[in-house]
């Protein structure tokens, strides 16, 4: 998936995506929406259940791997989605939905707590952590994954922004995206996020 996100963005940039059968790329993208599912809904914060730091670290390198694959699959269908003169046919509600979702619950979830501590949900129960000394606090290191997990969402980002140029869209898938645009402006740390954003959100007000 990571090499067909990379390629398909090469066929994008080329001009040339129309050129394939429809039918296979619409059975393309109904298979991404499978694999976007996988991973649109699974936490990647460390699960304070399991016995040993070792059990720890397997189980969160095993989501992480299935949400940077969905990651993936969301890019491929995007750029699918993106690439000049495409029939109408590639623009499935479905996936654009599934595409919304994954990038809404892992901004959420997983980037905003790693990039601003005033979203982490403390550990003890004391619920989302909304002190402004906890910002200072916070350690500025981020884990690989984590970096090239943001910079994918920062991609799928600003791609939304070229669908809403091209495609029409439903007033509730609209509402989504909106609400997706706005919430990185409150978030610290994430300025090439707040840069996609702005794009976002200008192709919503043209809308």
């Amino acid at each position: 998936l990571s090499e067909l996100g990379s390629e398909s963005a090469k066929i994008k940039a080329m001009g040339i995506m129309d050129k394939l059968s429809t039918d296979k790329t619409v059975k393309v993208l109904n298979i991404l929406e499978k694999n976007i599912q996988d991973g649109s809904k699974l936490s990647t914060l460390l699960n304070h259940n399991n016995d040993t730091e070792d059990e720890e670290r397997l189980w969160r390198d095993l989501i992480m791997e299935r949400v940077t694959k969905s990651a993936d699959a969301c890019l491929t269908a995007i750029n699918i989605m993106t690439s000049p003169n495409m029939p109408k046919a590639v623009y499935i509600e479905d996936v654009i939905e599934r595409v919304i979702q994954y990038t809404k619950f892992h901004l959420q979830n997983t980037v905003y707590p790693q990039y601003d501590p005033v979203y982490r949900v403390d550990p003890h129960g004391g619920g989302v952590l909304s002190s402004k000394a906890k910002r200072a606090k916070c350690s500025t290191h981020k884990q690989r994954v984590i970096v090239m997990l943001y910079n994918k969402v920062c991609d799928i980002v600003s791609s939304l922004s070229e669908l809403l140029e091209i495609q029409l869209l439903t007033d509730t898938t609209i509402l989504q995206i909106s609400s997706m645009g706005i919430t990185p402006f409150f978030v610290e740390n994430v300025s090439e996020l707040q840069l996609c954003a702005i794009k976002l959100v200008t192709a919503v007000s043209n809308f």
